[in-house]
Formats: C-alpha cells, sequence, structure tokens
C-alpha cells in the first residue's frame, strides 16, 4: 500500500482578467497548499477498484464512482502508459476524503493530483513532467498546480504556472458553512470579466509586508458567490472577529480562510468557532512550503 496526502488549495487572490473565445475565463491567482487534506491510497490488486472512507465521504457516495476524479486519474494515466507501451496493472484505490465537498480549496483536483504521483510510482511509469502536466490538464484546469503543490502563481486557465517561492507558512482557519456554490454559476454572475491583473508579489521573504500586498489584491469571484449565497459574509465576519489579521473567500466558494498571527491563535479561534458554528467545517491548519 502506497498513500500520498492531497492538500487543500487556497486562492489567497484570485483575479479575472479576461475570457476566451471557447468561454475559458482567464486568471491570475496566487495559490498555497495547506497541512489539511484529504489522503490517497492505493495498492496492487486483482481487478480495479475504488472506495470511500473518511468525515466528508458521504457527500461522494451517491456519486457514480466512474466520474470521480481520482477514477478519472487513474484511466488518464493508465492510456497514457499503455500509449507508451506499458501495461499497468489493476489496483484498488482509497479516497480518505476529509475536505467538503465542491467548496472552492481544490479537493477533487488534489486528489486526481496526488492519484497521478501515486500512481506513478506503484506502476514505475515516468512520464515527461510536460506530458503529465498535460494530462493533468485534462482533468481539470485546477489539477496542473495541486500537481505542482507549492506556493505559485497561476495565470491562463490555470495552466501556467510559475513557483512563488513564499518564505514563510501562513496559519489560517478554513471555514466552509455548508452551502453548495455552484462555480459556473459564480462566473455567470460575474459582472466584470476585464478586469486589473494581480500586481506583482511583495514580501515573498517577510509576512507583515507580504500580507500588506495581499490586501491589495482581490478574489473577484467573491462579490458574486456572496450574491449567490449570503452565509459567505456570515463566515467572513465570523473569522474577522475572531482574530483574523485578513480574511477572504477562497476560489469560487463558498469555502473562506483567515490568516492568524501565530498557529496558538489560529487553533483557539478554530476551537471557538466550531462552538458557535457547530453545522459548519472549521479546520486550522498551515500552508506548507512544497508538496
Amino acid at each position: 500500500m502506497q498513500t500520498r496526502d492531497a492538500p487543500a488549495k487556497i486562492n489567497l487572490a484570485l483575479h479575472v482578467t479576461g475570457r476566451r473565445a471557447d468561454g475559458y475565463h482567464l486568471i491570475e491567482s496566487f495559490v498555497v497548499f495547506t497541512e489539511l487534506g484529504d489522503r490517497v491510497s492505493a495498492r496492487v490488486a486483482d481487478h480495479d477498484g475504488f472506495a470511500l472512507e473518511g468525515p466528508e465521504a458521504a457527500a461522494l457516495s451517491i456519486e457514480d464512482a466512474a466520474g470521480n476524479l481520482v477514477v478519472r486519474a487513474r484511466e488518464s494515466l493508465r492510456a497514457a502508459a499503455r500509449s507508451a507501451g506499458r501495461v499497468p496493472g489493476p489496483v484498488h484505490i482509497t479516497l480518505d476524503k476529509r475536505l467538503p465537498v465542491a467548496s472552492g480549496i481544490g479537493g477533487g483536483s488534489a486528489d486526481a493530483a496526488a492519484t497521478l504521483r501515486l500512481l506513478c510510482d506503484l506502476w514505475d511509469f515516468r512520464p515527461a513532467p510536460e506530458d503529465l502536466s498535460r494530462i493533468a490538464l485534462g482533468l481539470g484546469a485546477d489539477v496542473p498546480m495541486c500537481l505542482n503543490g507549492q506556493p505559485l502563481i497561476a495565470r491562463g486557465i490555470g495552466e501556467t504556472i510559475e513557483p512563488a517561492g513564499l518564505g514563510f507558512s501562513l496559519d489560517l482557519v478554513i471555514v466552509n458553512p455548508r452551502i453548495g456554490v455552484s462555480t459556473p454559476a459564480v462566473f455567470k454572475a460575474l459582472e466584470s470579466r476585464e478586469n486589473a491583473p494581480l500586481p506583482a508579489p511583495q514580501g515573498l521573504g517577510d509576512r507583515e509586508t507580504f500580507l500588506t500586498w495581499l490586501s491589495g489584491t482581490r478574489n473577484d469571484l467573491e462579490p458574486p458567490a456572496r450574491r449567490l449565497a449570503p452565509q459567505i459574509g456570515d463566515c467572513l465576519s465570523a473569522l474577522t472577529g475572531s482574530g483574523a489579521l485578513f480574511a477572504r473567500m477562497s476560489g469560487s466558494g463558498a469555502s473562506c480562510f483567515g490568516v492568524f498571527k501565530s498557529r496558538e491563535t489560529a487553533l483557539e479561534a478554530g476551537k471557538r468557532l466550531r462552538q458557535q458554528q457547530p453545522g459548519w467545517f472549521v479546520n486550522a491548519t498551515r500552508t506548507v512550503a512544497e508538496a
């Protein structure tokens, strides 16, 4: 049995800068990953299998397994291996689901990226990095950045990646109000698709300078998401009221994050918010420097 972590993806900033002729939106986003995440395990088996477990598994259990990004990642990598003359054998994969489903923190995309890396090892299949990135992009615009797994700036539809070299961790509390928000609906409700690009990052080696820079950025999807799901505003207010230095929605929502002064203050805020809002998903975590 081999196991890989699938860290949550947090869009600290997300600027929508245009729209392609095929309908895909162009973005510029500063992305980090956290200690919090799902976990994917796999072992050689007599036939392919897929199992779900973990505290957030119930939300996926009613879906067709063939549509799960973990299974799709397995099949995409298997097709690439066969094209390269390899014979990848059957595997049984278990997804330990710890992140809320469809919540704007990249759970499914992270699961797919972890599956690709895990099966490359299990099958001893080593595609070129550009080929693996192409497979990842075929699974979703967020999968290449999750495959990268370190602080980065994503551009285009998410496939153009530049390592950011963030020299410190951020202590976060992630909150989700258990309200589903449709990503296509959020983009449809976006009033402007031609917005100012992400400013050049500052303070990559200094936390206070970086947070000052971050306060001058945006998540252009937050206003339309809040119109569709006003509970997002409740989450942001709760984080600010719990002492967050900075609070924002991640991705297309509805998950929000707060940046706290230290791990201790984040843990205390997380504990307090769980008591105040027992129906919410609340987790204190920390960003990681690399996958």
